[in-house]
Protein backbone atom coordinates (compact mmCIF):
# COMPACT_ATOMS: atom_id res chain seq x y z
CA UNK A 1 0.00 0.00 0.00
CA UNK A 2 1.38 3.45 -0.98
CA UNK A 3 1.91 5.63 2.01
CA UNK A 4 0.13 9.17 2.84
CA UNK A 5 0.69 12.18 1.94
CA UNK A 6 -0.98 15.33 1.95
CA UNK A 7 -1.82 18.64 0.51
CA UNK A 8 -2.10 21.64 2.76
CA UNK A 9 -2.95 25.27 1.15
CA UNK A 10 -2.60 28.07 3.15
CA UNK A 11 -6.36 28.41 4.48
CA UNK A 12 -5.77 25.40 6.26
CA UNK A 13 -7.65 23.26 3.95
CA UNK A 14 -6.06 19.46 3.77
CA UNK A 15 -6.00 17.10 1.31
CA UNK A 16 -5.03 13.28 1.92
CA UNK A 17 -3.99 11.57 -0.76
CA UNK A 18 -1.07 8.63 -1.66
CA UNK A 19 2.78 9.51 -1.72
CA UNK A 20 3.96 10.39 -5.66
CA UNK A 21 7.36 11.49 -6.57
CA UNK A 22 10.11 12.39 -4.91
CA UNK A 23 10.48 12.66 -1.02
CA UNK A 24 11.85 16.67 -1.57
CA UNK A 25 8.38 18.10 -0.02
CA UNK A 26 7.92 21.85 -1.28
CA UNK A 27 5.61 24.90 -1.29
CA UNK A 28 4.24 27.12 -4.48
CA UNK A 29 1.49 28.68 -5.87
CA UNK A 30 -1.21 26.04 -7.02
CA UNK A 31 -2.98 26.41 -10.60
CA UNK A 32 -4.90 24.25 -12.51
CA UNK A 33 -4.30 23.08 -15.88
CA UNK A 34 -7.28 21.75 -18.33
CA UNK A 35 -5.54 19.66 -20.75
CA UNK A 36 -6.72 15.88 -21.45
CA UNK A 37 -3.65 14.84 -23.15
CA UNK A 38 0.47 16.50 -23.24
CA UNK A 39 1.61 16.19 -19.59
CA UNK A 40 5.03 15.71 -20.32
CA UNK A 41 5.10 18.83 -22.17
CA UNK A 42 3.13 20.52 -19.24
CA UNK A 43 5.68 19.28 -16.43
CA UNK A 44 8.63 20.23 -18.67
CA UNK A 45 7.00 23.93 -19.55
CA UNK A 46 9.12 26.48 -17.44
CA UNK A 47 6.52 29.06 -17.42
CA UNK A 48 4.90 26.62 -14.61
CA UNK A 49 8.55 27.13 -12.41
CA UNK A 50 8.04 26.98 -8.86
CA UNK A 51 4.08 26.03 -9.50
CA UNK A 52 2.11 23.14 -8.25
CA UNK A 53 0.07 21.79 -11.03
CA UNK A 54 -3.57 20.25 -10.44
CA UNK A 55 -4.46 18.22 -13.32
CA UNK A 56 -8.21 18.13 -14.05
CA UNK A 57 -7.53 14.99 -16.22
CA UNK A 58 -8.66 12.49 -13.92
CA UNK A 59 -5.56 9.87 -15.41
CA UNK A 60 -2.26 10.73 -15.80
CA UNK A 61 0.62 8.61 -16.84
CA UNK A 62 -1.05 6.34 -19.68
CA UNK A 63 0.95 6.67 -22.24
CA UNK A 64 4.08 7.38 -20.59
CA UNK A 65 7.61 9.75 -20.71
CA UNK A 66 9.70 9.72 -23.60
CA UNK A 67 13.40 11.72 -24.11
CA UNK A 68 11.88 13.41 -27.20
CA UNK A 69 8.72 15.45 -25.85
CA UNK A 70 10.54 17.79 -22.93
CA UNK A 71 10.10 21.43 -23.46
CA UNK A 72 13.34 21.88 -21.66
CA UNK A 73 15.93 19.94 -20.44
CA UNK A 74 15.22 20.05 -16.62
CA UNK A 75 11.44 20.52 -15.11
CA UNK A 76 11.31 23.40 -12.91
CA UNK A 77 7.49 23.28 -11.21
CA UNK A 78 7.12 22.50 -7.69
CA UNK A 79 5.11 19.50 -7.78
CA UNK A 80 1.56 17.75 -9.30
CA UNK A 81 -1.76 16.77 -8.27
CA UNK A 82 -3.65 14.50 -9.84
CA UNK A 83 -6.73 12.17 -9.20
CA UNK A 84 -4.59 8.70 -10.75
CA UNK A 85 -1.45 8.19 -11.89
CA UNK A 86 -1.01 5.45 -14.73
CA UNK A 87 1.49 2.63 -13.16
CA UNK A 88 1.32 0.60 -16.53
CA UNK A 89 1.50 2.90 -19.36
CA UNK A 90 1.15 1.56 -22.80
CA UNK A 91 2.79 3.34 -25.65
CA UNK A 92 5.50 2.34 -28.60
CA UNK A 93 7.23 5.73 -27.50
CA UNK A 94 7.33 5.20 -23.97
CA UNK A 95 10.64 4.88 -22.18
CA UNK A 96 9.67 5.52 -18.67
CA UNK A 97 6.77 6.10 -16.01
CA UNK A 98 5.30 9.43 -14.70
CA UNK A 99 6.34 8.49 -11.14
CA UNK A 100 9.93 7.59 -12.47
CA UNK A 101 10.42 11.03 -14.14
CA UNK A 102 9.20 12.99 -10.96
CA UNK A 103 11.68 10.70 -8.72
CA UNK A 104 14.44 11.28 -11.49
CA UNK A 105 14.13 15.41 -11.69
CA UNK A 106 13.04 15.58 -8.01
CA UNK A 107 9.52 16.60 -8.09
CA UNK A 108 6.78 15.62 -5.12
CA UNK A 109 3.46 14.71 -5.81
CA UNK A 110 0.45 13.75 -4.95
CA UNK A 111 -2.63 11.13 -6.57
CA UNK A 112 -5.56 9.91 -4.79
CA UNK A 113 -6.94 13.38 -4.43
CA UNK A 114 -10.50 15.05 -5.90
CA UNK A 115 -9.20 17.08 -8.33
CA UNK A 116 -12.24 18.10 -9.02
CA UNK A 117 -12.60 19.40 -5.58
CA UNK A 118 -9.39 21.76 -5.80
CA UNK A 119 -10.17 23.02 -9.00
CA UNK A 120 -13.07 24.67 -7.70
CA UNK A 121 -11.81 26.04 -4.76
CA UNK A 122 -8.83 27.56 -6.97
CA UNK A 123 -11.55 29.30 -9.37
CA UNK A 124 -13.82 30.25 -6.05
CA UNK A 125 -11.07 31.61 -4.27
CA UNK A 126 -8.16 32.50 -6.70
CA UNK A 127 -4.59 31.03 -6.88
CA UNK A 128 -3.31 30.05 -3.38
CA UNK A 129 0.23 28.78 -1.84
CA UNK A 130 -0.15 24.94 -0.89
CA UNK A 131 2.85 22.74 0.03
CA UNK A 132 3.31 19.05 0.87
CA UNK A 133 4.01 16.91 4.00
CA UNK A 134 4.10 13.10 4.85
CA UNK A 135 3.14 13.34 8.24
CA UNK A 136 -0.27 14.74 9.53
CA UNK A 137 1.48 15.90 12.71
CA UNK A 138 3.79 18.65 10.54
CA UNK A 139 -0.11 19.82 9.13
CA UNK A 140 -0.13 23.10 11.71
CA UNK A 141 3.45 23.93 11.11
CA UNK A 142 3.09 23.92 7.18
CA UNK A 143 -0.01 25.90 7.38
CA UNK A 144 2.05 28.91 9.20
CA UNK A 145 4.89 28.46 6.86
CA UNK A 146 2.86 28.60 4.14
CA UNK A 147 1.51 32.11 5.77
CA UNK A 148 4.78 33.53 5.87
CA UNK A 149 6.30 31.79 2.76
CA UNK A 150 6.51 34.57 0.03
CA UNK A 151 6.82 33.71 -4.00
CA UNK A 152 9.82 33.45 -5.86
CA UNK A 153 9.96 37.04 -8.27
CA UNK A 154 13.34 35.80 -9.87
CA UNK A 155 12.01 32.58 -12.11
CA UNK A 156 13.52 34.26 -15.48
CA UNK A 157 16.47 34.55 -14.31
CA UNK A 158 16.44 30.89 -12.99
CA UNK A 159 15.47 29.38 -16.71
CA UNK A 160 16.66 31.36 -18.92
CA UNK A 161 19.46 30.19 -21.07
CA UNK A 162 22.97 31.75 -19.26
CA UNK A 163 24.82 31.61 -22.49
CA UNK A 164 24.09 32.33 -26.26
CA UNK A 165 23.52 29.11 -28.53
CA UNK A 166 22.71 28.35 -32.27
CA UNK A 167 19.75 25.98 -33.41
CA UNK A 168 20.53 26.01 -36.83
CA UNK A 169 18.31 26.72 -40.29
CA UNK A 170 18.64 27.40 -43.85
CA UNK A 171 17.65 30.80 -44.49
CA UNK A 172 16.54 33.38 -42.19
CA UNK A 173 18.29 34.53 -38.97
CA UNK A 174 15.74 34.97 -35.39
CA UNK A 175 17.30 36.08 -32.28
CA UNK A 176 15.27 34.43 -29.72
CA UNK A 177 14.85 36.33 -26.70
CA UNK A 178 15.11 33.40 -23.72
CA UNK A 179 12.74 34.07 -20.52
CA UNK A 180 12.16 30.70 -20.37
CA UNK A 181 11.14 29.05 -23.82
CA UNK A 182 9.57 26.29 -24.98
CA UNK A 183 11.68 23.82 -27.07
CA UNK A 184 9.15 23.53 -29.99
CA UNK A 185 9.05 27.71 -30.65
CA UNK A 186 12.67 26.85 -32.08
CA UNK A 187 11.48 23.66 -33.72
CA UNK A 188 8.94 25.61 -35.71
CA UNK A 189 11.03 28.18 -36.64
CA UNK A 190 13.90 25.47 -37.50
CA UNK A 191 10.94 23.68 -39.54
CA UNK A 192 10.02 27.45 -41.35
CA UNK A 193 14.07 27.44 -42.37
CA UNK A 194 15.33 29.94 -39.65
CA UNK A 195 18.35 29.76 -38.00
CA UNK A 196 17.68 30.46 -34.51
CA UNK A 197 20.08 32.24 -32.19
CA UNK A 198 18.98 31.67 -28.53
CA UNK A 199 20.33 34.59 -25.88
CA UNK A 200 19.64 35.53 -21.99
CA UNK A 201 16.76 37.53 -21.28
CA UNK A 202 19.15 40.14 -20.28
CA UNK A 203 20.86 40.62 -23.60
CA UNK A 204 20.81 44.01 -24.47
CA UNK A 205 19.40 45.61 -27.53
CA UNK A 206 22.53 46.61 -29.45
CA UNK A 207 23.74 43.33 -28.80
CA UNK A 208 20.93 41.89 -30.75
CA UNK A 209 21.13 44.41 -33.22
CA UNK A 210 24.64 44.05 -33.47
CA UNK A 211 23.76 39.96 -34.46
CA UNK A 212 22.26 41.39 -37.13
CA UNK A 213 18.56 39.29 -37.88
CA UNK A 214 16.09 38.79 -39.94
CA UNK A 215 13.49 38.84 -36.91
CA UNK A 216 13.32 38.65 -33.28
CA UNK A 217 11.26 36.54 -30.91
CA UNK A 218 10.62 36.95 -27.00
CA UNK A 219 9.48 34.03 -25.99
CA UNK A 220 6.86 32.71 -23.01
CA UNK A 221 8.72 32.24 -19.21
CA UNK A 222 7.22 32.47 -15.97
CA UNK A 223 6.22 35.25 -13.42
CA UNK A 224 5.04 38.72 -13.30
CA UNK A 225 6.16 40.76 -16.56
CA UNK A 226 7.23 43.44 -14.01
CA UNK A 227 9.76 41.70 -12.63
CA UNK A 228 11.65 41.66 -16.07
CA UNK A 229 12.32 45.66 -16.38
CA UNK A 230 15.54 44.58 -18.59
CA UNK A 231 13.43 43.39 -21.13
CA UNK A 232 11.24 46.70 -21.36
CA UNK A 233 14.39 48.45 -22.65
CA UNK A 234 15.68 45.97 -25.21
CA UNK A 235 11.99 45.78 -26.69
CA UNK A 236 11.82 49.14 -27.04
CA UNK A 237 15.46 49.30 -28.81
CA UNK A 238 14.72 46.62 -31.17
CA UNK A 239 11.60 47.79 -32.64
CA UNK A 240 11.45 48.96 -35.97
CA UNK A 241 14.85 47.77 -36.66
CA UNK A 242 13.93 44.31 -37.06
CA UNK A 243 10.14 42.56 -37.65
CA UNK A 244 9.41 41.12 -34.18
CA UNK A 245 6.84 38.68 -32.75
CA UNK A 246 6.32 37.72 -28.87
CA UNK A 247 4.80 34.65 -27.32
CA UNK A 248 2.83 34.94 -23.78
CA UNK A 249 5.38 36.69 -21.62
CA UNK A 250 6.82 37.92 -24.72
CA UNK A 251 3.51 39.26 -25.84
CA UNK A 252 2.76 40.93 -22.20
CA UNK A 253 6.70 42.56 -22.18
CA UNK A 254 6.01 44.01 -25.78
CA UNK A 255 2.53 45.90 -23.92
CA UNK A 256 4.43 47.21 -21.49
CA UNK A 257 7.28 48.72 -23.41
CA UNK A 258 4.77 50.90 -25.30
CA UNK A 259 2.83 51.81 -22.23
CA UNK A 260 -0.08 49.37 -21.13
CA UNK A 261 0.07 47.64 -18.16
CA UNK A 262 -0.13 43.91 -16.83
CA UNK A 263 -2.49 42.52 -13.99
CA UNK A 264 -2.99 39.35 -12.15
CA UNK A 265 -5.42 37.18 -13.13
CA UNK A 266 -7.58 34.98 -10.40
CA UNK A 267 -6.58 32.03 -11.46
CA UNK A 268 -5.75 32.36 -15.17
CA UNK A 269 -5.59 30.28 -17.98
CA UNK A 270 -3.85 26.90 -18.35
CA UNK A 271 -5.05 24.08 -20.60
CA UNK A 272 -5.48 23.33 -24.58
CA UNK A 273 -8.54 24.35 -24.99
CA UNK A 274 -9.14 28.10 -24.42
CA UNK A 275 -10.89 29.57 -27.97
CA UNK A 276 -9.89 32.77 -28.98
CA UNK A 277 -11.16 34.86 -31.67
CA UNK A 278 -9.28 36.76 -34.72
CA UNK A 279 -10.53 40.38 -34.68
CA UNK A 280 -9.63 40.86 -38.17
CA UNK A 281 -11.17 37.33 -39.99
CA UNK A 282 -13.99 36.83 -37.34
CA UNK A 283 -12.15 32.98 -36.93
CA UNK A 284 -11.92 31.02 -33.61
CA UNK A 285 -9.31 28.93 -32.48
CA UNK A 286 -8.71 26.88 -29.76
CA UNK A 287 -4.94 27.06 -28.06
CA UNK A 288 -2.96 25.60 -25.85
CA UNK A 289 -2.24 28.37 -22.66
CA UNK A 290 -0.68 29.34 -19.33
CA UNK A 291 -0.66 32.42 -18.00
CA UNK A 292 -1.23 34.27 -15.00
CA UNK A 293 -0.91 37.66 -15.94
CA UNK A 294 -2.76 39.48 -18.62
CA UNK A 295 -2.48 42.86 -20.37
CA UNK A 296 -5.24 45.46 -18.96
CA UNK A 297 -7.49 46.27 -22.11
CA UNK A 298 -7.77 49.92 -20.88
CA UNK A 299 -4.21 50.80 -21.00
CA UNK A 300 -3.97 50.00 -24.99
CA UNK A 301 -6.07 52.97 -25.51
CA UNK A 302 -3.45 55.61 -25.50
CA UNK A 303 -0.56 53.68 -27.10
CA UNK A 304 0.75 52.45 -30.43
CA UNK A 305 -1.19 49.06 -30.17
CA UNK A 306 -4.00 47.29 -31.46
CA UNK A 307 -5.86 44.58 -30.19
CA UNK A 308 -5.17 41.85 -32.87
CA UNK A 309 -7.12 38.43 -30.56
CA UNK A 310 -9.16 37.90 -27.66
CA UNK A 311 -10.16 35.52 -25.39
CA UNK A 312 -13.83 34.16 -25.47
CA UNK A 313 -14.36 32.94 -21.93
CA UNK A 314 -13.54 36.40 -20.56
CA UNK A 315 -12.73 39.00 -22.99
CA UNK A 316 -8.83 39.07 -21.87
CA UNK A 317 -6.62 40.36 -24.49
CA UNK A 318 -4.75 37.50 -26.48
CA UNK A 319 -3.23 39.28 -29.26
CA UNK A 320 -1.80 42.57 -30.30
CA UNK A 321 -0.25 44.61 -33.23
CA UNK A 322 1.77 47.83 -33.71
CA UNK A 323 -0.26 50.38 -35.66
CA UNK A 324 3.26 51.11 -38.01
CA UNK A 325 6.08 48.77 -37.48
CA UNK A 326 6.24 45.23 -37.78
CA UNK A 327 5.68 43.63 -34.48
CA UNK A 328 2.51 41.67 -33.37
CA UNK A 329 2.59 39.20 -30.36
CA UNK A 330 0.15 36.94 -28.92
CA UNK A 331 -0.52 35.59 -25.30
CA UNK A 332 -1.60 32.06 -26.34
CA UNK A 333 1.17 29.45 -27.62
CA UNK A 334 0.63 29.07 -31.50
CA UNK A 335 3.59 26.26 -31.24
CA UNK A 336 1.08 23.83 -29.48
CA UNK A 337 2.81 21.39 -27.21
CA UNK A 338 0.46 20.48 -26.00
CA UNK A 339 -2.57 21.20 -27.91
CA UNK A 340 -4.09 22.15 -30.97
CA UNK A 341 -2.24 22.96 -34.43
CA UNK A 342 -4.91 25.81 -34.92
CA UNK A 343 -2.42 28.85 -34.41
CA UNK A 344 0.74 28.13 -35.60
CA UNK A 345 -0.30 29.87 -39.01
CA UNK A 346 1.51 32.70 -36.39
CA UNK A 347 4.89 31.47 -37.56
CA UNK A 348 4.29 31.99 -41.40
CA UNK A 349 2.79 35.07 -40.86
CA UNK A 350 6.32 36.06 -38.95
CA UNK A 351 8.32 34.71 -41.80
CA UNK A 352 6.09 36.63 -44.19
CA UNK A 353 6.75 39.37 -42.24
CA UNK A 354 10.58 39.05 -42.19
CA UNK A 355 10.52 38.61 -46.10
CA UNK A 356 8.94 41.60 -46.55
CA UNK A 357 10.84 44.01 -44.34
CA UNK A 358 14.35 42.12 -46.37
CA UNK A 359 13.01 43.38 -49.41
CA UNK A 360 12.13 46.89 -48.32
CA UNK A 361 15.70 47.08 -46.74
CA UNK A 362 17.15 45.70 -50.05
CA UNK A 363 14.84 48.10 -52.10
CA UNK A 364 15.98 51.00 -49.70
CA UNK A 365 19.66 50.19 -50.06
CA UNK A 366 19.98 49.91 -53.69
Amino acid sequence: MLAKRYLVFEDGSIYEGRKLGSDNLTKGEIVFNTAMTGYQETISDPSYTGQIITFTYPLIGNYGINRDDFESLVPTLNGVVVKEASTHPSNFRKQKTFEEVLKEFDIPGISGVDTRSITRKIREHGVLKAGFTDHAEDIPQLIESLNQFELSRDEVPTVSTKTPYVSTGFDLSVVLVDFGKKQNIVRELNARGCNVTVVPYNTPAEDIIRMAPDGVMLSNGPGDPEDVPEAIEMIKGILGKSPFFGICLGHQLFALSQGATSFKMKFGHRGANHPVKDLATGKVALTSQNHGYAIDAESITNTDLEVTHIALNDQTVEGLKHQTLPAFSVQYHPEACPGPTDSNYLFDQFVSMMNEFKEKERFANA
